[in-house]
């Protein structure tokens, strides 16, 4: 284990250096103010040359905690358009070079640039036993690949590790460009047309051909229309999904195309009434894989099957299944097509109750088998290792999302990341590996893998990564998303640090986990946020944050709005109720045929808990939040019980009747509650919040987007003018432009400002 010398360090060295390894918030490594705490400590040595006694070093540790007290403040509503959003990790195929998008807010702008950074590493300490991580030190921080004025996203590399494709919108054209990795001005190769028909799981848009000389991509053209309608007035609706996320589906179908690099000719393979996607290129060349709901009525029934195109366009269909397949992804010999899928008839376009979980199949189309089907987890994303030895997938558990591999004949899921990630790390010098701590305490949100020629090793039992070097984008609870690598003879390492700042800046709030047994015996995890500043002697407000889905997961990843709402004094809980990914099938099946049943009465029980753990809560000043699905567990909530003082409902259902004919996701309650409205109106009213409104009497603020197609903001609108009706202090704010997730960073900032402000009102 490496130390920086205090006494002779200047600013500069301690950048991210570890005084002392500890556990938690005392033995983060980033010493914020360290310029203060150096120049503190060089003034003592000069009064001086004798001994350093007790005294002089309680000093020491006065004048650093507080410059690192001083440094730090509270996190404001504004600062969430600070926290770069981190994404598309994408490793070179020789491991060399790690390229991946970043995202910031620039005005009322969000602007996507490509950077890219040397994974090479150089080891101190090497052990030759490897018993214990070596040091590690990274030779060359990240850079911007794109020149000044660019934005792009989706990086993908030429097979041959020297050119970058991505993706951009350069004077109002979108397509896809290339340039090589000396920083050379980019390179147009072709346009792309997109559609804003609403595509789950859309997948990838483009790759490369195992040659480099082509590429393989996906575009949108304007279907033919008999129709003798004018584009505007009137409009007539003849199909089933007919609404995009925020405005009405246009009339382009996607499909595959194909085009040489050098001399761009783009031809187009595939055709019909479908939306042909997800593609990955056969390692022979030949053929291009994608996905496609072919059944006659794509728009009633969600059955995506994987499909095969040749390069003169005669298509085969390779699956041919119930259930949905999604993510397919060649091997390298091309005998096999890993992927992942569910198995149920019915299903949706968003928020799927059944798992999906990881499947291969031979090329031809035949033997289709599950893999790691004792992991009982929600898994996605499948890559082959660069020797086809083994299939990297992520899966979540727990509030944790991490990387597993499985071998194509089946097993054991082994993870590959998991307990090496210490936290702490994110606090150190990138590549600084000198601790270690038992926890999956982080989510990752997506990996690449790359087979370095000086990184491998024969593949052995117990051995999860086959020698490969995985590149990934992984946050913690108080630290948002940066490139990290794993080598297969070291630990993980964090390779970027566009979020410093953050660190250095504000003073985030560790949440303390802790598990409970709900009302029926279930085990149900949760996170409790203290407040700011917080004193064991005071009482400090509540507020409960429910998450969306109402498959969705709470848990280890950076909340700024979370953080916020703890930096204005209140205490903040969340919760995986039933219902939630990441605990099993069985849990995950928890709400369906009763939105509001034992969800509810988890979080009910959640509240219970948290008060009687945290004797400082005020019992009588209790809000709740959530959006989406946690904004119709909110409108439930109101109408159960009079505990909560204050209310906050984003892009909340009220009705789940009319919900089912306004919103985009027309098939969800056919999923979840097993028909349509007019073969089960009494259930779909029994679980609708409106039904229960003269019950409600909590303040309740409804947020909506003004052209959000997920859920109508006619749902705010019932509950809101029934409460109004009603006599209950209520307020409706409608926000122009945006959808079911806002973007304009003005209104993501005063959507939250007016949150807090009305918990403040009430709760203070």
């Amino acid at each position: 284990m490496a130390y920086t010398n205090l006494l002779t360090a200047s600013p500069s060295d301690l950048r991210g250096k570890t005084q002392v390894p500890a556990k938690g918030r005392s033995g983060r490594a980033q010493l914020a103010g360290n310029e203060i705490f150096v120049l503190a400590v060089r003034s003592l040595l000069c009064l001086a040359t004798l001994r350093l006694c007790g005294s002089v070093l309680l000093l020491i540790v006065t004048l650093s905690l507080t410059a690192q007290s001083q440094s730090r403040r509270p996190m404001a509503p504004a600062d969430i358009l600070r926290v770069a959003t981190i994404s598309d990790a994408q490793i070179s195929p020789n491991g060399e070079w790690i390229a991946y998008t970043v995202s910031t807010v620039d005005g009322e702008a969000t602007r996507s640039t490509i950077w890219i950074v040397r994974s090479t590493w150089e080891s101190r300490s090497r052990t030759p036993t490897g018993t214990s991580p070596p040091d590690l030190i990274q030779r060359q921080p990240p850079a911007r690949l794109l020149p000044a004025g660019w934005y792009g996203s989706n990086p993908r590399w030429s097979p041959d590790n020297r050119t970058i494709a991505f993706a951009a919108e350069r004077e109002g054209s979108s397509g896809i460009w290339t340039i090589t990795i000396d920083r050379g001005q980019p390179r147009f190769l072709v346009p792309v047309q997109s559609t804003n028909f609403f595509i789950t799981y859309a997948g990838e848009s483009f790759a490369w051909s195992p040659d480099g000389k082509s590429i393989a991509y996906v575009s949108a053209a304007e279907e033919v229309s008999t129709a003798s309608e004018e584009k505007d007035d009137p409009i007539v609706i003849d199909r089933l999904q007919y609404k995009s996320r925020t405005a009405l589906s246009d009339r382009r179908r996607t499909y595959i195309y194909y085009t040489p690099v050098d001399n761009p000719e783009p031809r187009q393979l595939t055709a019909g009434p479908y939306y042909d996607h997800a593609l990955t290129f056969s390692p022979r060349g030949d053929e291009v894989v994608f996905l496609s709901n072919h059944e006659p009525d794509p728009d009633a029934n969600n059955n995506s099957d994987i499909f095969a195109v040749d390069l003169h366009g005669q298509v085969r269909q390779i699956t041919n299944t119930k259930g949905c397949e999604y993510e397919p992804a060649w091997s390298p010999d091309g005998k096999w097509i890993a992927y992942t899928a569910t198995k149920r008839e019915v299903t949706t376009i968003d928020s799927v109750a059944e798992d999906a979980h990881v499947w291969v199949i031979d090329a031809a189309g035949s033997g289709g088998r599950e893999l790691a089907a004792a992991q009982d987890r929600r898994q996605r994303n499948p890559r082959w290792s660069p020797d086809g030895k083994l299939i990297f997938f992520l899966a979540s558990d727990r509030g944790s999302s991490t990387i597993f591999s499985v071998t194509p004949s089946a097993g054991k899921a082994r993870q590959v990341v998991g307990n090496a990630v210490d936290r702490d790390w994110l606090f150190a010098s990138p590549g600084d590996l000198s601790r270690r701590s038992p926890s999956n305490q982080y989510q990752i949100s997506n990996f690449s893998i790359a087979q370095k020629k000086n990184a491998t090793r024969t593949l052995a039992d117990g051995d999860p990564t086959s020698g490969s070097v995985v590149a990934f984008t992984l946050s913690t609870p108080t630290w948002p998303y940066e490139i990290w690598m794993q080598p297969s003879w070291a630990e993980a390492g964090r390779l970027s640090q566009h979020n410093e700042g953050l660190a250095r800046n504000f003073a985030f709030s560790e949440p303390e986990e802790f598990t409970f047994r709900s009302f029926d015996g279930t085990p149900i995890q949760g996170w409790l946020i203290k407040p700011g500043g917080w004193r064991e002697d005071r009482k400090y407000p509540l507020i409960l944050s429910i998450h969306g889905g109402p498959h969705g997961m709470s848990g280890w990843a950076l909340s700024a709005n979370l953080q916020v709402a703890a930096a204005r004094g209140y205490a903040v809980l969340y919760l995986n109720p039933r219902g939630s990914s990441g605990y099993g099938q069985k849990f995950s099946d928890g709400t369906l045929n009763e939105w509001g049943g034992g969800d509810y009465k988890d979080l009910m029980a959640g509240v219970d808990e948290a008060l009687r753990r945290y004797s400082w809560i005020d019992q009588n000043r209790l809000g709740v939040t959530g959006s989406s699905y946690g904004g119709f567990m909110t409108n439930w909530i109101v109408t159960q019980t009079s505990r909560f003082k204050a209310a906050v409902a984003v892009a909340s259902l009220s009705n789940l009747v009319s919900f089912y004919s306004t919103s985009l996701y027309q098939d969800l309650l056919h999923a979840e509650f097993g028909g349509f409205p007019w073969d089960n109106y009494d259930l779909l009213w029994q679980w609708s919040p409106l039904r229960y409104v003269r019950q409600a009497q909590t303040p309740t603020l409804f947020i909506h987007g003004e052209q959000d197609n997920d859920v109508h903001i006619t749902q705010a609108e019932e509950m809101y003018m029934a409460l109004k009706r009603r006599g209950v202090e209520t307020a409706l704010v409608r926000y122009p432009r945006e959808g079911h997730a806002f973007r304009e960073p003005s209104h993501r900032v005063d959507s939250l400002q007016r949150t807090l402000a009305w918990f403040d009102r009430f709760l203070k």
